[in-house]
């Protein structure tokens, strides 16, 4: 059994609570960081569900595009840009190669190509990118399909194939694959659950969780830790000899 005195063994001690330190952050970061991206992004999305061809409001709109164009009874917002700030002070901007609206179904916007930029409160940066969405306008029900990709400018990513957001309970969920990388490992899910706009964050279904090897800072600790020897003390004066010494 290893002694609490043994310096190998508050060393190692010191390291695992190192790691689950780590560990704590990294579930803070995942809490705060994915709900605010998700939720904060879709709001910029949800410009859309104002958008009607028929509203003399549309003129207001501080929305950037291309062109509008109508084919049949679609009317197409190309390259639609919008930019704005959270209901927090935080910036945010959200592109979209197109967005297409059929007038015979008014509650339901078809999204292509999205791309969501969003500040956090520690001054970083989240991008957000999907390939399609769809928007209920009714239900506040927003559909996010293939290749939805969020990194965070500080190092954090995460992949989704598909995610499905309930505006107004800020629930956030997703049945399919989930592959999240940390600063300092990786964590895949079979499922994404997050609600009340973040309060809760739950990965279900074969969670696997792999932490990286201590970085150098605690890599170095344990020679850190240990003291060096101390200098040998000085040698004692030799004696002079006496000039009556023979």
């Amino acid at each position: 059994m290893n002694s609490v005195q043994n310096p190998a063994y508050v060393t190692g001690l010191e390291a695992r609570f190192a790691a689950a330190a780590r560990h704590s952050r990294m579930v803070r970061i995942l809490r705060v960081a994915v709900p605010a991206v998700v939720g904060v992004a879709m709001a910029s999305i949800i410009f859309v569900s104002v958008y009607n061809p028929f509203r003399e409001m549309i003129p207001k709109l501080p929305v950037e595009m291309d062109n509008l164009v109508v084919s049949g009874t679609k009317i197409t917002m190309e390259s639609p840009h919008i930019a704005g700030f959270s209901a927090d002070g935080r910036p945010y901007e959200m592109w979209a190669k197109a967005a297409i609206q059929d007038v015979t179904d008014p509650d339901h916007v078809e999204l292509k190509t999205i791309r969501a930029k969003v500040a956090q409160q520690d001054e970083s940066t989240v991008t957000m990118d999907a390939r399609t969405g769809f928007f209920d306008n009714k239900k506040q029900l927003l559909d996010l399909r293939q290749d939805i990709f969020l990194q965070s400018s500080t190092g954090y990513e995460a992949k989704l194939t598909q995610a499905f957001v309930d505006i107004n309970k800020g629930n956030v969920s997703s049945d399919e694959h989930v592959d999240v990388k940390l600063l300092q490992g990786t964590l895949t899910s079979d499922r994404l659950r997050i609600y009340n706009s973040g309060e809760l964050v739950r990965f279900e279904g074969n969670v696997v969780m792999y932490l990286d090897k201590l970085g150098d800072n605690n890599a170095s600790a344990p020679a850190e830790a240990a003291s060096p020897p101390p200098p040998p003390p000085p040698a004692p004066p030799k004696a002079r000899k006496s000039a009556n010494t023979k």
